[in-house]
């Protein structure tokens, strides 16, 4: 059985949306999840699943959230072996004097056409910078994610689809705790 990553947006936030772990968890098992596990408050989840792709796994996800605790949030659903290779491709990783605690990924819905892409072009970035990849954008803000213009919201509305972000320690244990399942 592969190990997945499911991330949830906008739960926990400011009183919003509010979902105990161990609910999520069990939530999730009744689904037929395996080894489900969660990380932080702000909807991570690690799990086994045979059955389902990606894109079934997040409908799953999203209807039992509606359904268990009256509300709907975007859930992205990646392998683990995917998360392995947005951690291998991130392009700031090769740069000298960046700063690790300032790095995130957007995680995308799908993969973003051209023409959405063009729209991109016109962000103000400076002094953030942001690439993006095959279906995520690696996000540099050395002046801390609270202050960056290049917000989730900002990404959606460009991109006209559901986004998450994580940061780079955040990444990183959950690709973590999917190779240990």
């Amino acid at each position: 059985m592969p190990p997945y990553i499911a991330m949830l947006r906008g739960i926990n936030v400011g009183g919003r949306k509010p979902v105990r772990m161990e609910q999520l968890r069990e939530s999730c098992t009744g689904l037929g999840l395996r080894s489900v596990e969660t990380y932080v408050q702000s909807g991570n989840i690690v799990f086994r699943d045979e059955r389902r792709s990606p894109a079934n796994l997040s409908k799953s996800i999203s209807e039992a959230i509606l359904r268990d605790f009256g509300f709907r949030v975007p859930v992205l659903v990646i392998a683990a072996k995917e998360m392995e290779q947005v951690i291998q491709r991130n392009p700031f990783l090769k740069e000298t004097g960046i700063d690790p605690t300032k790095l995130h990924v957007t995680f995308l819905s799908e993969a973003a056409s051209k023409d959405a892409l063009k729209s991109l072009e016109r962000f103000p970035t400076k002094p953030d910078r942001f690439y993006v990849g095959r279906q995520e954008i690696y996000l540099y803000c050395p002046g801390g994610y609270g202050k960056t213009k290049l917000s989730n919201t900002a990404f959606e509305k460009a991109l006209s689809m559901e986004t998450t972000t994580r940061n780079w320690k955040t990444v990183g244990m959950l690709c973590e705790m999917a190779s240990k399942l």
